[in-house]
């Protein structure tokens, strides 16, 4: 084997129950501090840090304090941008760096404590955390959302996910009771594997009908079947050469190797989506990640496919050909509604679980991220077995966007909805991407409470509604 060949060799998982707890920087030394000696590797011997975005705190210099921390002097630190996809991205890019022997050893670490943050507010406290970024930077978005999306209040992925799922809904030929029980029998089983994870911040099985038959955030989707986000959690990885692990002494059967991963990415604009109920670029990404391993579906011992929403569990089977109840399981975690959602740091607790399963049975296995509204996607494959080839994270594939248009009055079709719901459960306004006559596509709210009640009562995909304007808002009535 090639002595730069990288391999996974240290991981930790942290889960904080009592609130107040650590803050971000507390959370991330001590995961990293738990993946370095998992690893075998003194901390201050690290030649990489990379920090995943934590939306809890803005530190002054994220990587060069968790470096100070741990007594380490890094040639290479980085800090992401907001995405679910972030670890893979900072994994790939020190597992090319490892390959092209330009460091040895890399740290990949990511926390929340936004649950700490909530025990705050509710104390009417302020968070007395270290080193705050003065003054605060930009939101970590490396697009921010379209103005039409910001006129008409479309930015929250509990509402673009739910329009995309009301469209592959229409497109199945589902009826509304129909979809809900489909979700719930798909998302119980997760809570069992949740059940089973030490580190899952709900840790209580569930039926399919009490994960949707509670109260609506974003509607057709229920508090109990999107991503927690209010949690405070924390995960690290460790990749070192092959030469090192050696020198290390880190036996064969923990090293864990990267056989190959993709990335590519779908329209930024949920509205700007060719079809608002399917993905290519999914596709394209896992048939790449697969063709570099070397492998198959069918190979794959494991699965962990990204459950911020149903939607996004949904277009990834329909894209890679995996029975949403395949009896492998959808996650190794119990997924983002149950075993927790840090923000953009998923990914890292599902790549930790998956080398701990690998290490004890052996095999391959697939960890797959979803960034902003089902934008980005990458696939990972991981094995006890080397082989394969990394690629460079680049994107192997992008969809060419339909135009947005903005002050539209006239008719149009409905794609797909949802109907926004306060947090005491009342329903607040309905959200419609319409297909336009001429082509193109428009935003639209729906204000009428008899309106909005009727839509949640009925299929509105497909249907014709005639669209008013104030030449920044479109409002819509049938």
């Amino acid at each position: 084997m090639d002595p730069r060949t990288p391999c996974l060799v240290g991981a930790a998982q942290l889960t904080v129950r009592e609130q107040p707890g650590p803050e971000p920087l507390d959370l991330w030394e001590a995961v990293a501090r738990a993946a370095a000696d998992d690893a075998r590797l003194p901390a201050g011997r690290l030649g990489s840090i990379q920090v995943v975005h934590t939306d809890s705190w803005q530190y002054d210099d994220p990587a060069g304090r968790l470096a100070e921390r741990l007594g380490a002097v890094p040639g290479h630190r980085a800090y992401s941008k907001v995405s679910g996809t972030a670890p893979q991205l900072l994994i790939g890019e020190a597992a090319a760096r490892i390959a092209a022997g330009g460091l040895d050893c890399a740290l990949v670490v990511g926390a929340e404590a936004l649950a700490t943050r909530r025990a705050y507010r509710k104390a009417g406290e302020r968070v007395p955390w270290s080193h705050p970024a003065v003054p605060k930077p930009p939101y970590g978005w490396e697009r921010p959302p379209h103005p039409a999306e910001l006129a008409h209040g479309l930015f929250l992925p509990v509402h673009t996910y739910a329009i995309m799922e009301t469209a592959r809904r229409a497109a199945l030929g589902w009826t509304v009771e129909e979809e809900m029980a489909d979700r719930g029998r798909m998302m119980a089983p997760m809570t069992e594997v949740a059940a089973a994870n030490p580190y899952a911040w709900r840790r209580a099985p569930r039926t399919p009908e009490e994960l949707t038959g509670g109260r609506f955030v974003g509607w057709p989707y229920t508090r109990d079947t999107v991503a927690v986000l209010e949690v405070d959690q924390a995960a690290a990885v460790v990749l070192v050469s092959a030469g090192l692990a050696d020198r290390l002494g880190v036996p064969e059967e923990r090293r864990i190797h990267l056989r190959g991963w993709a990335y590519a990415e779908d329209t930024w604009e949920v509205a700007a989506r060719p079809a608002l109920g399917s993905s290519r670029a999914i596709a394209r990404a896992a048939r790449v990640a697969f063709a570099r391993a070397g492998l198959g579906l069918g190979d794959m011992r494991a699965l962990d496919v990204y459950s911020c929403f149903a939607v996004a569990l949904r277009q990834a089977c329909d894209a890679i050909g995996l029975d949403p109840f395949d009896p492998r399981g959808l996650t190794v975690t119990g997924g983002l509604p149950y075993a927790g959602g840090p923000a953009s740091d998923y990914v890292l607790h599902s790549t930790a679980a998956m080398a701990g399963l690998l290490r004890a049975r052996g095999g391959h296995g697939l960890v797959t991220s979803v960034g902003m509204h089902l934008t980005k996607h990458a696939y990972a494959i991981w094995s006890t077995e080397p082989g394969g080839a990394l690629g460079d994270g680049s994107p192997v594939f992008t969809a060419d966007p339909v135009p947005i248009v903005d002050g539209y009055e006239g008719p149009a079709l409905v794609a797909g909805y949802t109907v926004a719901h306060g947090r005491d459960g009342a329903a607040e306004r309905g959200v419609l991407v319409v297909d336009l006559p001429g082509g193109g596509r428009a935003h639209a709210l729906v204000h009428e409470p008899g309106l909005i009640e009727e839509a949640e009562a009925r299929e509105l995909v497909g249907e014709t509604v005639r669209l008013a304007s104030d030449g920044q808002v479109n409002t819509a009535t049938w």
